[in-house]
């Protein structure tokens, strides 16, 4: 009955045809030049880097270890290489207003030459503008308009002085005011006694000639004024001119250089109006005569002339096509750049030479590329790139919960930003965000999946041989012979679980492949065969198996009981697969039912103990279901049953183990014994429908591991749902003994030919009354059922 399930060596093999590797060793294969398997994937994003429009950012989901970023990368430069540099950017001073400074856009690759320009011109200034004023060209025609001035000052004041002469009267200042008095014939004042004996007719007309006068002196004294602020003038006028000159001579160059960049000739202008302004800042400071005031001024000069520089935001001096950035570090001043302070004296202090940018403006009309993760762990920095993205317009500012009020600060213009943000990351975030995020689709309108797997076609493994010569050609490896490469695909269709796909996370593979080689090489060989391939798998187990071989050692000391041969009632031996990150191994367990009469109903003993999750208490429901179907349509079930996992001591989750435990159900109402030298695994649906389930290698491999340890019989095997038959990809040495008939395989796709294999018995078909023949196993189990209703309907009255 048994041969019938059997799984045979025709089921196992996965291998590519022996003629499709005709090559001597991969070093004969062309390198791999395209992407397997990603089809999907490179559609999205080409359509995400060729539309045009708001929103059309990129979400990329996957696997790690799938090629995501090598992918992204290679798909970018390559998109990015034939468009357009992007400009320069740079922040310089706002004349008019110093905490908001202004940002010029430049043509690539100029910012930082006009940068140095600039920082030189003003350096050439501070030393040419001080001697430049004091040239003898520049002293002449200064003298000349302070003579000229002075001499018509000098007139004007004499006029009035021999006008009172005249008049018998002086001119006399007292400290910061004229007088006028009475005088002799000589000019010299005459004493008040003297005056007051003249008759006060004289007084009387001397003092109409003074109060004349002193009108005549006041309207003189307002020329004279004028006329010294007319040289003041025309001081100003000629350092002007000379300055814009001097200026000029200097700027021009830089100015015609970047003729065709506006911002940056209105930008000189400004600059140069506003140097003429502070002139005073070259001039002044040259003879101090003191050393603390000499290292104060110059200081105190260093930090006006700052003004003036130029700082470089974005430098494309060394790019070439649109920029692609990769930022592993999303923080709020890595995105959107920082404003710098320095403390000083008890405060702080910032100017705009101290703003850096963030990377988002280093990709600006270019590439971003960010993982979602560390984004989501920073609600504030997520918040405002949507934000950024949405606007259009990068602001450099300071952090929100970091924000020193009172404190000054700086608040640039904001920049217009045109950039395609590819975000990175697993399922469940993006899977949370387009559920419970609204602006999320709106801003992230592209999807790119990234495969696991792809089918083992010809075609792919033979680019799976030219991915391996690539390898070696990258890394310096020894070239491996179609042997190693047929175990390196081995290898990917055991990551996957399907003898018909192969793994696409090549993270893993490249592991593979180097430690591979190093095994070669440690033997001095030529080339990798399959023998260091398969070395390569078993030093990793061994590295990680530790507990794996602590946990076979309890069943060999009968710490934990499990039987591997003879029969019992009741008892199966079911299969757990054990996660431990870099492995997973399989563990027997065994189960166990009883049936007794009580209260209608399956005791979950794990649920009970609050060991059971929920999957595995829905599949304690589904048997209670079967059972109901199968046995419940002539009368009510009158039976309690108590199912556990023995010597069990953590949490049972997941419901691959509920066809194991409804056998163990039917064996205890039906009384025939299980064969316990097969281990069984499968989920099982109300039908009686057994249903694949996951780890199956590596749970045929636990039980095989178990049985060579425990003594192997040549009759042991393992019973798995027909389903997961293509997920057979096994150890060498398990297939070796499933193909010599040392170690057996079964496949089953119901209840009924699962109970027939385990007890060798028919399950047993219902007439039209649903009863079964009684030589069955579902006879038995009815049967049994039948007496328990009788005897509760007599006990119950």
């Amino acid at each position: 009955m048994s041969d019938s399930f059997k799984i045979t060596k025709t089921d196992l093999n996965q291998h590519p045809p022996n003629n499709l590797f005709e090559f001597k060793d991969t070093s004969e294969l062309p390198a791999l030049d395209r992407i397997i398997g990603q089809e999907r994937a490179v559609e999205a994003i080409d359509f995400g880097l060729n539309m045009k429009g708001a929103g059309y950012n990129i979400f990329v989901t996957g696997l790690e270890g799938t090629g995501k970023s090598t992918i992204i990368r290679k798909l970018l430069t390559d998109h990015a290489t034939a468009e357009q540099t992007s400009s320069d950017l740079c922040l310089v001073n706002n004349f008019d207003d110093a905490y908001c400074p202004e940002v010029i856009e430049m043509p690539s690759g100029t910012a930082a030459h006009f940068s140095l320009n600039m920082a030189r011109f003003v350096d050439v200034l501070k030393h040419k503008i001080p001697r430049f004023f004091e040239s003898e060209s520049f002293l002449e025609e200064q003298n000349r308009i302070q003579k000229e001035c002075t001499s018509r000052q000098k007139k004007r004041f004499d006029d009035i002085r021999l006008k009172a002469r005249s008049l018998n009267l002086v001119i006399i200042r007292n400290e910061d005011e004229y007088r006028i008095l009475p005088a002799f014939e000589n000019g010299k004042p005459m004493p008040e006694d003297r005056f007051s004996e003249l008759d006060i007719t004289e007084q009387q007309k001397i003092d109409q000639q003074i109060d004349r006068l002193e009108e005549e002196l006041e309207n003189a004294l307002v020329e004279i004024d004028k006329i010294g602020e007319e040289m003041k003038a025309l001081l100003r006028k000629v350092v002007a001119s000379r300055t814009d000159q001097l200026i000029s001579e200097q700027i021009d160059p830089v100015r015609y250089d970047l003729r065709n960049c506006r911002p940056i000739g209105r930008y000189l202008k400004r600059m140069k109006e506003d140097m003429i302004e502070n002139i005073a800042v070259f001039l002044g400071g040259q003879h101090q005569a003191k050393e603390p005031e000499k290292h104060e001024f110059e200081a105190m000069t260093a930090s006006l002339l700052r003004r003036y520089q130029v700082n470089v935001l974005v430098d494309r001096r060394r790019e070439k096509g649109a920029p692609v950035v990769f930022e592993p570090n999303p923080t709020f001043q890595n995105l959107f750049g920082k404003i710098e302070k320095k403390p000083v004296m008890g405060s702080v202090q910032t100017d705009f030479t101290m703003v850096q940018a963030g990377t988002l403006l280093k990709a600006n009309k270019g590439y971003l590329v960010l993982e979602i993760e560390p984004l989501l762990a920073n609600l504030p920095v997520w918040e405002s790139l949507k934000r950024t993205l949405r606007d259009s317009l990068l602001r450099i500012e300071d952090m929100p919960d970091q924000a020193d009020y009172g404190m000054p600060s700086l608040k640039p213009a904001p920049i217009p930003l045109n950039v395609t943000v590819v975000l990175m990351g697993r399922y469940e975030p993006f899977r949370a965000l387009q559920s419970r995020d609204s602006k999320f689709n709106k801003i992230f309108k592209v999807r790119a999946d990234f495969d696991s797997e792809a089918d083992l076609t010809d075609e792919n493994a033979l680019l799976y041989a030219r991915f391996v010569s690539r390898v070696c050609e990258q890394e310096r490896l020894l070239n491996f012979t179609p042997d190693g490469v047929r175990a390196v695909i081995e290898f990917g269709s055991r990551l996957v679980a399907d003898r018909t796909k192969l793994s696409l996370r090549f993270g893993r593979i490249l592991g593979l492949l180097q430690e591979a080689d190093y095994w070669a090489r440690r033997d001095q060989a030529a080339v990798i065969t399959r023998e260091y391939v398969l070395k390569a798998v078993h030093q990793q187990r061994f590295r990680h198996n530790l507990y794996e071989e602590k946990a076979w050692n309890e069943f060999l000391d009968q710490s934990v009981l499990l039987d591997i041969e003879g029969t019992v009632v009741g008892q199966v031996n079911a299969l757990a697969v054990y996660d431990m990150g870099e492995i997973a191994f399989g563990r027997p367990t065994r189960i166990t039912a009883e049936s007794y009469m009580g209260k209608p109903g399956i005791i979950n003993v794990e649920n009970e103990s609050d060991l059971s999750g929920q999957t595995h208490d829905k599949g304690m429901m589904i048997i209670s279901g079967y059972l109901g179907r199968m046995f419940a349509q002539n009368y009510p079930l009158s039976v309690s049953i108590s199912i556990t996992f023995e010597q069990s001591y953590d949490g049972i989750d997941g419901d691959s183990a509920s066809s194991t435990e409804l056998y163990a159900v039917l064996s205890s109402l039906s009384g025939l014994p299980i064969r316990q030298e097969i281990a069984v695994t499968g989920s099982v649906n109300q039908k009686g429908e057994i249903q694949a389930i996951g780890g199956v290698n590596e749970k045929i491999e636990g039980f095989f591991d178990i049985c060579i340890k425990k003594g192997f019989t040549g009759t042991q095997g393992v019973m798995i749902p027909s389903s997961n038959v293509k997920n057979l990809v096994l150890r060498p040495d398990v297939s070796k003994a499933v193909e010599s008939g040392t170690f057996h395989l079964y496949r089953v796709n119901t209840i009924e030919q699962g109970i027939e294999l385990l007890t060798g018995v028919k399950a047993g078909q219902p007439d039209s009354d649903f009863n079964y023949p009684e030589e069955t196993v579902f006879g038995q189990v009815q049967k049994k059922l039948r007496r328990y209703h009788e005897l509760s309907i007599r006990y119950g009255k």
